[in-house]
């Protein structure tokens, strides 16, 4: 992964009131208020939002008014409302009945003024009195032209007062999709018959705002000692610990106070790391190197181990290397590393291997056939899948398959568009995948595929280019390398591209919004970051998305809790904004750190370390570095 250039230095000394507690072992002098790993390069980053009015996708369909009614005994083809305005930024649309034969509709937010639906209230105008009427009948058109104009006025309130909408389309059966505007105070998110909290369909989250939301410094972790440019992939929470890869090491803290725990010395270096934990959150699966790196090696030892550590005893359970594969009779190498079920599976361009999560017994070895066919890489979780590239370097084709995890037999398989030399999965049931259509260099995406995980027929595809939301795919990370985009509730959520807020400040904002899986189009709603934050979404929490905020230049960050059926947002923690602690909390290159929040608390850490020697001597950098409640 290429680093980013390095922060510029930041005053020493830690907060006022506040000093942040150590960890056994950190060495003085690394309190806050000191840069730590490259820091996000000023403004943001991705390109600005496009000016204003210029639509990001297609016309939207607006609900339609109730027709006139016909006056008493003279049939009537009730008129037309017209159009309503165009909705603002981050406001989903319906899409289009235009779209190409087989080609599922999307759509992109519209910039427009931040908090305003975007809606004009429809008008109905009054049916025209037919020649030759009675007395008689004149009177009833008059009756029906007033309740005309209740009804147009009874609109008027509910689509203002209101803050949402309501669709209903024939491809989700009739069924009504109501989502609230999160800056908008809307009720949406009531069942009407206790004023609780409309459950998203994937069900409530555990994770709970507290009485009090101010969290403080919980630790930071110094850096390790390195030799090079270092990578330190994978971090994992448990019910008790916080564990990191170091250089050589795997070690385990006390998620509360960062006191250690274990310590695992490893041969060498970790190469990569599971982003899942075993059911019962004890186990996950690495890659590494044979052996330690030594100061003048010319060429660096190969990633050929793969094993299975305990979390909780802190051991190397099993580890196992195999030959194969364009690797010939030589280790076969692995980039990334995956966990389904009870199969391990790591993969590399070489080809991929899968062992028993168990016993360490190889389940399937890096083959690759006559049609130069191999599995480049997995992703795991609910289900195991394979990214499988076919042909030569300069004309590839890509498949996406459902593997059974005891043998790697497929039991479905999707043929990507041509021309794509791999793709990503952002989750595996249901499957999504993403992938850059056409080599765009928008952060590895343009699009996402939404699949039938037992058919493998494609179920909608959604365009989302890296230029208008902020979730990105690492070349670097392997198959599973996606931040920012999470999928649960049959929809995926995204994040929109930072665009102008509003007040005299000049703040920059996002939103998150949604598209449904089935259909491809864009749910109604959003959830606001507001003015000078911009909302990551990092996981699911049941049926809702845990965001974190990245904060102004005079707050600390936030994670909430975003009710994925309103987008209704619940605070769960807000950081201190003293500016020690904010420089601290946002020295860590967004996109190349990790991100966790479990059971309350948030934790931030590198995944590369640079040189040393590289940054300047009087800044103490971090590892990683924790935040949790005040209590």
């Amino acid at each position: 992964m290429t680093q980013p250039p390095p922060p510029p230095s930041q005053p020493p000394g830690p907060p006022p009131g506040q000093p942040p507690n150590q960890p056994p072992g950190q060495p003085a002098g690394g309190g806050f208020g000191l840069s730590k790993e490259p820091q996000q390069p000023a403004g943001g980053y991705g390109t600005p939002p496009p000016p204003q009015n210029q639509p990001y996708g297609y016309p939207q369909t607006p609900p339609q008014s109730p027709p006139a009614e016909p006056g008493y005994g003279s049939p009537q083809t009730p008129p037309q409302a017209p159009p309503p305005a165009e909705p603002g930024y981050g406001y989903p649309q319906t899409a289009p009945q235009n779209v190409p034969a087989g080609q599922p509709a999307y759509s992109y937010p519209q910039q427009g003024a931040p908090g305003q639906l975007g809606y004009s209230a429809p008008t109905q105008p009054m049916a025209a009195q037919p020649a030759g009427a009675s007395a008689g009948g004149g009177g009833l058109l008059n009756k029906t032209q007033l309740q005309i104009v209740i009804a147009a006025c009874l609109a008027i309130v509910l689509i203002i007062g209101g803050g949402f909408w309501y669709s209903s389309t024939k491809d989700d059966g009739g069924k009504q999709d109501q989502a609230g505007n999160s800056s908008g105070g809307t009720d949406g998110g009531k069942d009407g018959k206790g004023g609780e909290e409309q459950a998203a369909p994937d069900g409530p989250g555990t994770e709970k705002a507290p009485a009090d939301t101010a969290s403080k410094v919980a630790f930071q972790l110094p850096l390790p000692p390195r030799i090079d440019v270092t990578g330190v992939p994978g971090s994992w929470v448990t019910d008790k610990a916080y564990v990191k890869t170091g250089v050589n090491t795997i070690e385990a803290y006390d998620a509360a106070n960062g006191s250690k725990l274990w310590t695992l010395p490893m041969p060498g270096q970790v190469c990569a790391a599971s982003r899942h934990l075993t059911d019962d959150k004890n186990k996950t699966a690495v890659v590494f190197e044979a052996k330690k790196r030594a100061k003048g090696d010319k060429g660096y030892p190969p990633c050929s181990e793969v094993g299975v550590v305990d979390l909780t005893a802190g051991k190397l359970l099993w580890s196992k290397s195999v030959t194969g594969g364009s690797s010939g009779d030589e280790k076969a190498r692995f980039d990334q590393v995956t966990i389904s079920g009870n199969t391990v599976a790591a993969g590399d361009l070489s080809g991929s291997a899968a062992f028993d999560l168990t016993t360490g017994a190889v389940r399937w070895k890096p083959t690759v056939d006559a049609e130069q066919c191999r599995d480049i890489g997995y992703g795991g979780g609910k289900a195991l899948i394979a990214v499988r590239r076919c042909g030569s370097y300069d004309a590839p084709s890509v498949t996406v398959q459902a593997l059974n995890p005891e043998n790697g037999t497929p039991l479905s398989s999707f043929k990507m568009p041509d021309g794509l030399e791999d793709a990503r999965v952002v989750s595996s049931d249901p499957l999504v995948v993403a992938a850059d259509v056409g080599d765009t260099g928008s952060f590895g995406i343009s699009d996402f595929f939404s699949i039938d995980i037992k058919t493998g027929k494609l179920r909608a595809r959604i365009a989302a280019p890296g230029d208008k939301y902020l979730a990105r795919c690492s070349a670097s990370d392997g198959v599973e390398g996606c931040q920012f985009v999470v999928v649960g509730n049959d929809r995926i959520y995204l994040p929109t591209e930072e665009h102008e807020g509003t007040g005299e400040s000049y703040s920059r904002t996002n939103e998150i919004v949604a598209f449904d899986l089935a259909t491809g189009k864009a749910v109604s709603g959003r959830a606001d970051a507001g003015n000078g934050y911009h909302s990551l979404p990092l996981r699911m929490d049941g049926g809702n998305i845990i965001a974190y905020k990245w904060p102004p230049y005079d707050k600390g960050g936030q994670v909430v809790s975003i009710n994925g059926a309103t987008l209704k947002e619940t605070v769960l923690l807000v950081n201190p904004a003293d500016k020690t602690v904010r420089d601290a909390e946002t020295s860590f290159v967004e996109t190349g750190s990790e991100y966790h929040f479990e059971n309350g608390r948030l934790f931030i850490a590198d995944d590369t370390l640079s040189e040393p020697g590289t940054d300047s001597s009087s800044s103490t950098k971090y590892l990683a570095i924790s935040f949790g409640p005040k209590g």
